[in-house]
């Protein structure tokens, strides 16, 4: 009588696996819906190390806008050219690992085709879910030991915090970090790398006139935004589930909505699809840092981002590895993934000053 024995995988067995669970990630990944190859995308994807003196490296480069006012008539133009100003970031790369075990035989009650099935489902998502807040902390400027949802410090025993890319994080920059100001109706510039809104009071929640506000602020700021159809300029912007239901009691921004959409049941008010409004594609999301116990009220840190606003190093598909244990009454499956996230900064011609390239964060009551 034939047997088989699903833990004598083949290469090419476990290839399909490792691509099965990628895939699935990649379709549980919120992120992976904001990412691309090029210099348009939110999250440029690199997928390739670049052979620099230090070794093999991620790095996406940042080109700078030409500054010279040119030649006037005929004045000599050879010897006056202008050098192109770029600036590589390199996105420090590791290895994020999870695995599941089987208690035995005896305790699974299962077949193992199925201990495999449902551990790829779980770790597919793990991976996918662990990428996404990692991105959100690292756009938000907020170190991987805290929680997104809550601002509390992540369990006992949580690695994310040894990642060699978490001591890239870097808190926002001067001039990309502000807070809400509803009373006043302006955005009010922030502490250089605070994570205390201490001027955040009740009732600063976003609005329509807040996103008017930052829209300007982030073209006069030169953030790059999003190619869409038509070449017009996109922003997205990605907030709390409880910060987007502030926002939807806003009467200037339920009036617009209103009126920019088409009056029927696919308008956004009545659909619940993504608003879309004077260029700014609004999202909620859970993994949008929030924080309840170190601000003066709950709050949000909203990003509003554009172009190249997150670099992410995704090198090669996921591993999966397979191992028995104890005579083989226990199997045991890990996944891992080498990657790296890097949110980019750059020499800023508008504030002569070192800017996050691509984004700005903020901070409003919730």
């Amino acid at each position: 009588m034939a047997t088989t024995n699903f833990s004598l995988l083949t290469d090419e067995q476990k290839t399909v696996w490792s691509r099965d669970i990628w895939k699935a990630a990649r379709n549980y990944s919120f992120m992976n819906n904001f990412t691309g190859s090029g210099p348009n995308a939110m999250i440029q994807r690199i997928t390739e190390l670049t052979k620099t003196e230090k070794g093999d490296r991620a790095v996406i480069t940042l080109v700078a806008d030409l500054e010279s006012d040119g030649i006037a008539g005929d004045n000599q133009l050879e010897g006056n050219e202008e050098s192109i100003k770029a600036y590589d970031e390199v996105i420090t790369i590791d290895q994020l690992r999870n695995a599941n075990r089987s208690k035995g035989r005896m305790s699974d009650q299962r077949s193992i085709v199925k201990f495999r099935e449902n551990s790829r489902d779980v770790l597919a998502y793990w991976l996918a879910d662990r990428l996404d807040q990692m991105a959100f902390l690292t756009m938000s400027g907020v170190s991987y030991a805290f929680k997104n949802n809550g601002g509390a410090a992540r369990p006992a025993g949580s690695q994310l915090q040894n990642l060699a890319f978490a001591a890239s994080v870097t808190a926002p920059s001067a001039n990309r970090h502000y807070q809400w100001d509803e009373g006043t109706k302006t955005l009010v510039a922030s502490a250089p790398g605070s994570l205390v809104a201490g001027a955040i009071g009740t009732g600063d929640y976003a609005s329509y006139a807040m996103l008017v506000e930052a829209k300007a602020i982030a073209k006069e700021s030169y953030i790059r935004g999003i190619r869409g159809p038509g070449g017009d300029e996109m922003y997205h912007v990605f907030m709390t589930p409880t910060g987007m239901a502030k926002l939807k009691l806003d009467t200037d921004f339920l009036a617009n909505v209103r009126n920019a959409g088409p009056r029927s049941k696919s308008n956004v008010l009545f659909s619940g699809s993504i608003p879309t409004i004077d260029g700014l594609v609004i999202h909620e999301y859970r993994h949008v840092y929030r924080n309840d116990a170190d601000w003066n009220v709950p709050g949000q840190r909203i990003i509003f981002a554009g172009a190249q606003a997150l670099g992410m190093a995704d090198l090669g598909m996921p591993y999966w590895d397979e191992i028995d244990k104890d005579y083989k009454n226990q199997q045991g499956i890990a996944v891992g993934k080498i990657c790296g996230l890097l949110k980019p900064q750059f020499p800023s011609q508008v504030s002569a000053t070192t800017e996050d390239f691509g984004l700005m964060v903020i901070d409003t009551a919730i």
